[in-house]
């Protein structure tokens, strides 16, 4: 029966000295790893030229069984590739343009836009409770915006009796008639009354 594949993994950085030790010690075993896999974060130049001085040197050496020097041959070959495209992306990060490594994909669905500021209903009163079709119309146009940016509507009889009260206050101090505006300005529902002047009392 044959001794299982072994494989040896060893993480490096910035550190050739100890990894020429680790390597040399590997070397030194009486049952040597099928292959070495050495992960390294980023290291100086001195680490890459200590891989490939060992790979160097294996490559010289005389490797007896066929399926053995095929299997360092590949390495090699998967060796250079890596580096090749680790070269090339490295490059291409320096110059601000994407490489070969994965990118972070930046969301391209729609920009949600709130509401552009607009005035969307304006109605005016001499005696709300007499105008109640003027009076559904302003507090539905006020209902819709105020559901658009996000906040609930007040009741029905609660807006009725805001309009009541403000035109009886408005009338009181000698308007014939009050302007109410539903408008949208930086997001939030504006609902304003102004008194109308000029405006004879039939």
């Amino acid at each position: 029966m044959s001794a299982p594949r072994l494989s040896l993994i060893i993480s490096t950085y910035n550190r050739p000295e100890a990894l020429d030790r680790v390597l040399g010690g590997v070397e030194r075993q009486s049952r040597r790893p099928d292959e070495v896999l050495i992960s390294d974060d980023g290291s100086g130049g001195s680490t890459r030229a200590l891989v490939e001085a060992m790979v160097k040197q294996l490559d010289r050496a005389h490797i007896v069984n066929t399926g053995d020097k095929f299997r360092f041959t590949t390495l090699q070959s998967r060796y250079a590739t890596f580096i090749d495209l680790w070269d090339r992306g490295l490059r291409a990060r320096e110059e601000g343009r994407p490489g070969p490594f994965p990118q972070k994909r930046v969301a391209t669905g729609p920009v949600k836009k709130g509401p552009e500021d607009r005035i969307l209903h304006v109605a005016s009163f001499k005696d709300p409770v007499r105008e109640i079709d003027k009076l559904t119309d302003l507090y539905e146009s006020m209902a819709e915006a105020r559901r658009e940016v996000g906040e609930e509507a007040p009741p029905f009889h609660k807006f009725a009796e805001l309009v009541k009260n403000q035109v009886k206050k408005l009338r009181h101090a000698g308007s014939p008639e009050v302007a109410f505006r539903v408008a949208v300005k930086d997001g939030k529902v504006s609902f304003t009354a102004r008194a109308l002047k000029g405006v004879s009392d039939e």
